[in-house]
């Protein structure tokens, strides 16, 4: 589980996407960022829960949202997941687990009784001025979007 918490400042990363293009946390400055991090590309959860932030794209960028996708996959292989699901949004390529490790979801997991070290698929909402608002420390995939709104709205209720 992270060691980050909510109403903390988001630590700063640069990561490379798809494309080859290089990005960094300021560049979303003034804007909300949905910051996602997922096991693997083409797996069956990821695949599902890409896809639900894919289909209800459009609503989250009407909510203000930017939507980027962390994973420890290389930029090929987020570049034919891009393609195979028409993916509008960036997905960071980060092999060597830097953004993963400053954002503390890299830790035990557990699957049929063998544990393991991977990704722990969490979410993390920041607002405009760089503060983590939400933690999603278990997403629901196939309702990823609409659990962000709503959370969000509740903030601000």
């Amino acid at each position: 589980m992270t060691h980050l918490t909510e109403g903390q400042k988001a630590p700063a990363f640069t990561g490379v996407d798809q494309n080859g293009k290089k990005h960094k946390l300021a560049d979303w400055k003034g804007k909300k960022v949905v910051l996602y991090f997922y096991p693997e590309d083409g797996t069956p959860t990821c695949t599902v829960q890409a896809c639900n932030l894919r289909d209800n794209h459009a609503l989250l960028r009407k909510h203000g949202f930017e939507v980027v996708g962390v994973s420890p996959d290389d930029v090929a292989k987020h570049k034919k997941f891009e393609d195979k699901h028409q993916l509008p949004f960036v997905l960071l390529a980060d092999p060597e687990r830097k953004i993963i490790e400053q954002y503390g979801v890299w830790g035990e997991k557990q699957l049929y009784g063998r544990k393991y070290m991977g990704l722990l698929r969490t979410t993390f909402v920041i607002d405009e001025k760089g503060v983590i608002r939400k933690i999603f420390h278990k997403p629901k995939s196939k309702e990823h979007a609409a659990e962000i709104i709503a959370a969000w709205d509740a903030l601000k209720a």
